[in-house]
């Protein structure tokens, strides 16, 4: 399998929330689909890989230990959505969904982050 993301891979990965890690494997989750859902064989083999490539990351992330279980289930359904029997019936609804909570989730915390910042650095005579 190529590596597709090589400075996540080389640790900025790490520097991401687990909120922030999986709305990105979200991104590819949806891309995966839409991908599958056009028939383009290519393009959704190079999502699904993207998307392999994020969990495992996330995996070998030392903070996400406890958080495993849910990780490694979610990769195992994914898998067998996107390339098996579907032995779950996963749907594409349902999985758009799940991740889309992630997303949502981690842009309300970048823009909260961002205001704190933004509050730090004015000045007290403003």
């Amino acid at each position: 399998m190529n590596i597709y993301h090589p400075q996540l891979a080389a640790g900025r990965w790490q520097q991401l929330s687990l909120v922030t890690q999986l709305a990105n494997i979200g991104s590819e989750v949806s891309r995966a689909i839409k991908w599958k859902n056009l028939s383009n064989e290519p393009f959704f083999q190079q999502a699904f890989e993207r998307m392999l490539e994020l969990i495992d990351l996330t995996v070998a992330d030392p903070k996400n230990r406890k958080r495993l279980k849910e990780v490694l289930r979610a990769r195992e359904m994914l898998v067998d959505y996107l390339m098996y029997d579907n032995v779950y019936h996963s749907t594409d609804e349902q999985w758009l969904k799940y991740f889309d909570a992630f997303a949502i989730l981690s842009n309300n915390q970048r823009r909260l982050m961002h205001e704190l910042q933004c509050h730090d650095q004015k000045s007290p005579h403003e």
